[in-house]
Parts: C-alpha cells; sequence; structure tokens
C-alpha cells in the first residue's frame, strides 16, 4: 500500500513539472531600448513583432540578470528571449547588436574609408549622455539655424545628401523623418524639432534642399534641411562619426540619426538602418515624455 501511495506521489509531481514546463514559452525577441530602469531591474524597449505573442510595440521587459542592463543606452539594438509563464514574463540572454555596414562594396567602401580617416585623422564622436557643442547651418529658406537655438527641445537630426539614388539609404532616412513629423505633428516645433544635414554641401545648397524638402511635405519652420561650407558640414559630422567618401560622383557613407534631449545632451546615435519608423518614434516619444 505504502509502495502503491509513493508511486502515486512520484506521478503526480512528474506531471506537476511537465505542466510547470508546459506552461513556459520562449520568444526571440528584436528591439530598440527606449530607456533603462536600473533600480526595478528593467528596460522599455520598442519590439518588432513577436510572433504567436504580440504586435509591435514599446513595452517593459524585467530583466532575469541585473548585469545584463549594463551598458545599455536608449537607441541600442538589442535581442533577447522573453521567457513567459503562467505568473510573469522575464527577458533572458540579453545582447547588443552592433551594426554591421551593408555597403553594395563593402570592401571598397572600408579602403575608401581609411584613406579618408589618414588623410584627415577625425575627432572623437560624442558619446551619450555628453553635450553637443553648439553648430550654425543654412537651412532651405536661407536661415541661420543654430542648434542652441533649440535649447529646451528635443531635436532629431539626420544626415543625406539628395542625389542619392538608393531607396533604402538616404530616402528611407528621410522617410522616418517624415513618419516623424506626422505622429507628433502636434508637438512639431513647441517641444520638437528635426533637422536633416546634407553631406553634400557643394550640390546641395538650399534651392536644392528646398526642392527636396518639397517632396516630403515638410514643415520649413520646423524640419531644417542644412548645409553650409564644407569644413562647418564636416565638423558637425565629425560630432556624430558619420563618414562620407567620394566614389564615382556620389558618396559612399555611413547611416546615422541622432536624438538630442531638452538640455543639450545626446540621447541616441543611431548608426545604420535596421530600426522601424516607428521604433525611432517610440524612441523620440520616450525622450520627449521623460524630458519634460
Amino acid at each position: 500500500m505504502r509502495r502503491s501511495l509513493l508511486l502515486q506521489m512520484m506521478l503526480v509531481a512528474l506531471l506537476l513539472e511537465g505542466g510547470s514546463a508546459c506552461a513556459q514559452q520562449r520568444y526571440p525577441v528584436s528591439g530598440l531600448v527606449l530607456s533603462v530602469d536600473r533600480p526595478h531591474q528593467s528596460m522599455l524597449v520598442s519590439c518588432q513583432e513577436i510572433r504567436g505573442y504580440m504586435e509591435a510595440m514599446a513595452m517593459p521587459f524585467k530583466v532575469a540578470d541585473p548585469e545584463s542592463l549594463d551598458g545599455l543606452t536608449p537607441g541600442a539594438s538589442i535581442q533577447f528571449t522573453l521567457v513567459v509563464t503562467r505568473d510573469a514574463s522575464l527577458a533572458e540572454d540579453v545582447r547588443v547588436v552592433r551594426y554591421a555596414s551593408a555597403d553594395r562594396e563593402p570592401a571598397n567602401s572600408r579602403r575608401l574609408q581609411t584613406l579618408d580617416e589618414a588623410l584627415r585623422p577625425r575627432p572623437p564622436r560624442i558619446n551619450a549622455g555628453q553635450p553637443v557643442p553648439d553648430f550654425s547651418l543654412t537651412d532651405q529658406r536661407r536661415r541661420q539655424v543654430r542648434l542652441n537655438d533649440f535649447k529646451g527641445k528635443v531635436i532629431a537630426l539626420n544626415f543625406v545628401y539628395t542625389r542619392c539614388a538608393l531607396p533604402d539609404y538616404c530616402f528611407r532616412l528621410t522617410n522616418n523623418f517624415g513618419t516623424l513629423q506626422k505622429r507628433y505633428k502636434d508637438r512639431l516645433g513647441q517641444d520638437l524639432v528635426l533637422m536633416t544635414i546634407t553631406f553634400d554641401p557643394t550640390h546641395d545648397q538650399p534651392e536644392t534642399l528646398s526642392e527636396y524638402a518639397r517632396t516630403w511635405k515638410a514643415d520649413p519652420d520646423h524640419w531644417h534641411f542644412l548645409t553650409g561650407a564644407s569644413p562647418d558640414v564636416q565638423r558637425v559630422c565629425d560630432l556624430f562619426g558619420v563618414n562620407y567618401v567620394p566614389d564615382e560622383g556620389l558618396f559612399v557613407h555611413s547611416l546615422h540619426t541622432v536624438v538630442i534631449g531638452r538640455d543639450g545632451k545626446l540621447v541616441a546615435n543611431l548608426e545604420g538602418k535596421e530600426f522601424t519608423p516607428q521604433q525611432l518614434g517610440d524612441l523620440v516619444g520616450a525622450v520627449l515624455d521623460r524630458s519634460r
């Protein structure tokens, strides 16, 4: 009798253990970090769709290991495993995804970049949390625009050139800002300013930028397409690590999208183009709400 009872108890324990294991679901997640809350061991992430679990959205995640938050900053692209049980969820194995250039000719791009850096050593780029030095450039209406004129507002800034023929490069970055303009229409100018800087000032004079801006129905009072003397443009590009090298009349260049807080400090410098317009909008929204 005792032997039978013991076997029954063991069977129940195995069933319970198996049921617990079945109740645990694991999902691979990719997203963009919006903020980090170390005291509560959590991070706010704008996630791409998690198939079978939730659509793309911004959501806080508690991490299994507090040390996994080390080194995470707004704008970081990450991957992790979301472990969901009946009563809780945790983010495990959090890892930062470093941007890998997808140039059409990566080897040629690296050679040109190495040559450019050898001929003209670049100053160190600004890190997150550091103040962004003031600069002055000319917009599509030939107005002088100074960065410090917008203290107290959030600034989103990117770099393009109007002759870029690739739809997934400059076109995509400008389209991202077009989406920002629509999403934050009521806050544009009051809380948020957009700046698009050309690194081809010889060709991209104000008239050219004005025509380019009209393509995107850009509000000229709050979305500034900026150009200037080559040394001035180069200085701003250097601040954020933007590389561009002439190549058969066009440019081989890196992609950077920058968010600056109301205090004039760098919040994020997103390299590449793998984030979605929604993720960029979520990041800008988090900075707007955090710094009211």
